[in-house]
């Protein structure tokens, strides 16, 4: 049976052992500390997380004088949002952008390369949704991998050996070259040495250039105010920095 690239990003995230695995090899780091300030500076007080995954990001944009809303594809990784400290402070929608509601955010974040992740009709669909659902003066922030730098070059992995908290694990991994959309396609396996378990999975990911990125946005009605290079505000200058961070806002904002 075939599956459309929604469907195969979505089977890869909605099963308990990659979620775990997910948590321990994505820490909240620099990039989480540069949504919740931009949060704070932009005083939103209606926030979207769409693609907010286990919600470790999410959870922390929370505030008394704040409606934070999180969006997810995978029941799996909600489960995990749900159960955290100050998950109940947050309202945890199961699905994509068609969950945002016109005109109810001032705010909506993308964290964790999910722009990539939203393939063709799904990225373009996802953005006009977003341009509806923000008010006016409301900001639209996410950051995509520059394939200027070939990133997926460095997906690529034999088999590993090491030491987690979920047990021993043998990893590898194989990343397919960009096809004409700049979409490749990475695979991974992962064997749970100690209980004998095998889990394999493909997602799909999308490259754009800075050029493309703008034009999408133009599309739907955004604007691009802002790219940075770094989570610290570097400018963005074409150069081979491995990150676009795009701050946008409804076009005429």
């Amino acid at each position: 049976m075939h599956l459309d690239p929604a469907e195969t990003n979505r089977r890869a995230y909605d099963d308990a052992r990659v979620v775990a695995l997910y948590d321990l090899d994505n820490p909240p780091g620099e990039d989480h500390a540069y949504f919740r300030r931009a949060a704070e500076e932009s005083g939103a007080r209606r926030i979207v997380d769409l693609g907010c995954g286990t919600g470790s990001l999410t959870v922390t944009l929370t505030g008394d004088d704040r409606a934070v809303v999180g969006i997810d594809p995978a029941e799996a990784m909600l489960r995990v949002a749900r159960a955290r400290p100050g998950g109940d402070r947050v309202e945890w929608r199961r699905g994509t952008a068609e969950l945002i509601e016109p005109a109810s955010a001032d705010l909506v974040i993308m964290s964790g390369n999910v722009a990539m992740h939203l393939i063709g009709q799904d990225w373009h669909g996802a953005l006009r949704r977003i341009a509806a659902g923000l008010v006016p003066g409301g900001r639209l922030l996410f950051e995509t991998r520059n394939p200027v730098r070939r990133a997926w070059e460095d997906w690529q992995q034999e088999p590993t050996e090491r030491t987690t908290a979920a047990g021993r694990l043998v990893e590898s991994e194989a990343t397919s070259t960009p096809d004409a959309d700049g979409v490749v396609v990475h695979r991974w396996r992962t064997e749970y040495s100690d209980e004998g378990v095998v889990r394999e999975g493909e997602e799909h990911l999308q490259f754009r250039s800075v050029e493309q990125v703008t034009e999408d946005l133009a599309a739907a009605g955004l604007a691009v105010d802002r790219i940075w290079s770094d989570w610290h505000g570097r400018p963005f200058d074409g150069a081979e920095h491995p990150l676009m961070i795009i701050e946008a806002c409804p076009q005429g904002a």
